[in-house]
């Protein structure tokens, strides 16, 4: 063998780094749950950042532990109990572990005897998952890489199952252009979706929502209606679990039964908030997810695994067949069922992940129990923050929040500036002094500050900290603009 190959598959090499990652990475996490000084997200610039590792590529010599350093250094600290930005969860760091396993192992998963054990793993997951949704025996899916390939997913099979005829083999029809119905807060992968279906802007039929920011169901009648006086056949109703934007959750018991009544296929985007359905305390806002004819949750945002992982789940699991192939494909010409156990016919990737294994190893580890607490400390503290909120004459909540993502403001009284202005200059101003990560949206037209609430180790100390530097900086802003 070559000495460079012999090098780089050398064992003895792989333990010697592995155990000085695994302490380098120990003293960083020490140093999160400790809420080190650090710069959560540290100031950078995108060309400067290329540039530098560029340079790094150029330059000689390469020392590992070194480039692990530098690497963590530059990163988005998500386990930092400042984190409060996006959706993404600082993962169980016993499930990091599993993660390098399946790394190593490297078994692609399109049919059973290139994954074996994690074939046979995922449909394990798949259906402890689908029992804690409250959905049918026959419920089944597949596991794929995050929530806009999961939504995809879905509604490709939706579009095969009700559109009427074989679209797959067929192609759209000159006859009625298909849509769906979705809330005006619905998350941007539908739209996308129905674009790659090639259905256009048309395609996506939005309802308006009410002041909670959740789908009026009101309005879905009236949103039909006048789809189909358009021209328009309406396939599938989306509801939210929560949305992306305010972490409201849409009626979803009501919409089910909407769409059943008028032959809708019924997804649930419930991507974020979908694993409220595990807890106890939080369970009513997932009233009627059972109902749904597909769901998607994703591990890697309330359930504490790694990216990517998503649940892309059926209520009858013979729709899982009918995704990218012909009606009936669960079906063999003798007419017995296709084998759950080769994947790539239900699944965008042809080789994929060992996806479902470190979930499984967290469920044994840790027990339902573990994915309940974290998702309702997590909503807790969402609650928490908007009584805080409440109490500050000079900050405005959006709304009062279902979960842990809180939209607010700075409003100083006696302020009658633009309001949107100073508040995303302020933001700019938290992402220079690097101390937090809070992300901004817009709200009806309105910028609004975000947190999204996902470290378990922040506290609501932490918050009244981040009010007191947001009010420093907005006066701070005040007295420049008025000197």
């Amino acid at each position: 063998m070559k000495p460079l190959l012999e090098k780089a598959f050398d064992p003895e090499d792989f333990r010697r780094e592995g155990h000085k990652l695994v302490d380098l990475l120990t003293s960083y996490l020490e140093s999160c749950r400790q809420k080190a000084q650090m710069p959560v997200l540290p100031p950078s610039d995108p060309e400067t950042m290329a540039g530098f590792w560029k340079n790094d590529l150029l330059n000689p010599g390469f020392e590992l532990q070194s480039f692990y350093s530098t690497l963590i250094a530059q990163s988005n600290h998500i386990h930092h109990p400042r984190y409060m930005g996006h959706q993404v969860v600082p993962p169980a760091p016993l499930s990091a572990l599993t993660e390098l396993l399946e790394a190593l192992l490297n078994n692609g998963m399109a049919i059973y005897e290139m994954g074996p054990a994690a074939t046979a793993i995922e449909r394990v997951v798949l259906q402890w998952l689908a029992q804690r949704l409250g959905m049918p025996d026959a419920a089944d899916g597949v596991l794929t890489s995050g929530g806009s390939a999961g939504n995809l997913t879905a509604l490709l099979a939706a579009r095969q199952a009700v559109c009427g005829h074989n679209i797959w083999e067929e192609g759209n029809q000159d006859h009625a252009p298909l849509a769906i119905m979705v809330s005006d807060e619905a998350h941007y992968s539908m739209a996308r979706a129905a674009r790659i279906m090639g259905w256009g802007e048309k395609g996506v039929v939005k309802v308006p929502v009410n002041d909670r920011m959740q789908l009026d169901a009101g309005k879905l009648k009236e949103a039909l209606h006048d789809a189909k006086a358009r021209g328009l056949q309406v396939i599938a109703l989306v509801g939210n679990a929560c949305s992306t934007s305010t972490g409201s959750y849409d009626p979803l018991n009501e919409m089910a039964d909407f769409a059943q009544e008028n032959n809708l296929w019924f997804h649930v985007d419930g991507a974020h908030g979908g694993a409220a359905a595990l807890t106890n305390k939080y369970s009513h806002l997932t009233k009627g997810i059972e109902k749904a004819d597909s769901v998607v949750i994703d591990f890697h945002k309330m359930m504490l695994a790694p990216a990517l992982t998503t649940a892309v789940l059926f209520k009858n699991g013979a729709h899982s067949y009918e995704t990218f192939a012909q009606k009936a494909a669960y079906l063999l010409a003798s007419g017995a069922q296709k084998p759950w156990y080769d994947s790539a016919g239900r699944t965008l990737e042809c080789t994929k992940k060992m996806l479902g294994v470190k979930v499984y190893a967290m469920i044994k580890l840790y027990g339902d129990q573990l994915f309940s607490d974290y998702v309702e400390s997590a909503y807790d503290l969402g609650q928490e923050f908007f009584n805080l909120l409440s109490l500050q004459s000079d900050f405005e909540p959006a709304l009062k929040p279902d979960g842990n993502i809180v939209c607010f403001r700075f409003k100083p009284e006696g302020f009658n500036g633009n309001l949107c202005v100073l508040n995303a200059e302020i933001r700019k101003k938290i992402l220079n002094d690097a101390g937090f990560y809070v992300v901004q949206t817009q709200i009806l037209g309105q910028v609004y500050l975000r947190v999204t609430l996902m470290n378990p180790f922040t506290e609501i100390n932490d918050l009244n900290d981040l009010l007191l530097l947001i009010r420093e900086l907005g006066n701070g802003i005040l007295e420049t603009a008025n000197a």
